[in-house]
């Protein structure tokens, strides 16, 4: 298996401008989104957990009624990677 390699600090800034509504906080990519309820914001993390699964890559997440707040992280790689960016844009785009 190849390793996965941590993103640089420029690789992130470019990367996070393909990645609307992220920041990174704590050293990892990080968003919150709002829905208008509870039964929006499971729905998105259902379909997103289908995603995360097929994947191999899991988010951190937490969810408050309507409020879902994703950080993402390699571990393996000690930093953020193109898996997290890829994990990113695939979360923007369950909410367009």
């Amino acid at each position: 298996m190849a390793k996965i390699e941590k993103l640089s600090d420029a690789d992130v800034e470019a990367a996070l401008e393909r990645i609307p509504g992220w920041v990174v906080e704590n050293g990892k990519l990080h968003r919150e989104f709002r829905f208008k309820d509870f039964v929006g914001a499971f729905g998105f993390m259902t379909r997103l957990a289908l995603i995360a699964e097929k994947r191999d890559h899991h988010p951190e997440w937490r969810n408050v009624y309507n409020c879902v707040t994703l950080d993402l992280i390699t571990h393996e790689a000690r930093g953020i990677t193109e898996r997290d960016v890829a994990l990113a844009q695939a979360a923007n785009a369950l909410t367009e």
